[in-house]
């Protein structure tokens, strides 16, 4: 997500003025099983996730039959630490917006199951864009 830190946030504010902030709160062990599941072409860069968007032949692109790659940062030890460090550097950005009123956290493990409260909170916000047939 982005802004991540809070010399991001603060240069965010000084282009715009936001009124939304929606953060996911996905359990640790999630996020690191998804991620540690990546792998890529990296030709293309294709991305394929061994758990829930394989390729047809595990380790083999689909399209071009060359092996697949799993980045140095995808790899388990290498995914904790990046989440360590984005939660420690996330924490203020997270507090701000919630001292402003307009945070909206979400949690859960499955996008299916939180895109629907996502959404319903954005529909309210944001009005629906009309056909020429509609107006």
């Amino acid at each position: 997500g982005f802004p991540r830190t809070m010399g991001q946030a603060e240069a965010l504010d000084r282009i715009c003025e936001l009124d939304l902030v929606i953060s996911l709160n996905i359990p640790f062990e999630t996020l690191k099983d998804r991620l540690s599941a990546r792998w890529v072409h990296l030709a293309s860069g294709r991305v394929y996730n061994m758990d829930f968007n394989p390729p047809h032949v595990q380790g083999i692109d689909d399209l071009t039959g060359e092996p697949l790659v799993q980045r140095e940062d995808d790899k388990p030890e290498a995914v904790a630490a990046r989440l360590r460090k984005y939660k420690d550097a996330a924490k203020p950005v997270i507090e701000l917006y919630k001292s402003r009123g307009i945070l909206h956290s979400f949690s859960g493990t499955e996008t299916n199951k939180i895109w629907p409260y996502v959404y319903t909170l954005l529909s309210s916000k944001i009005p629906p864009i009309l056909s020429d047939e509609e107006n």
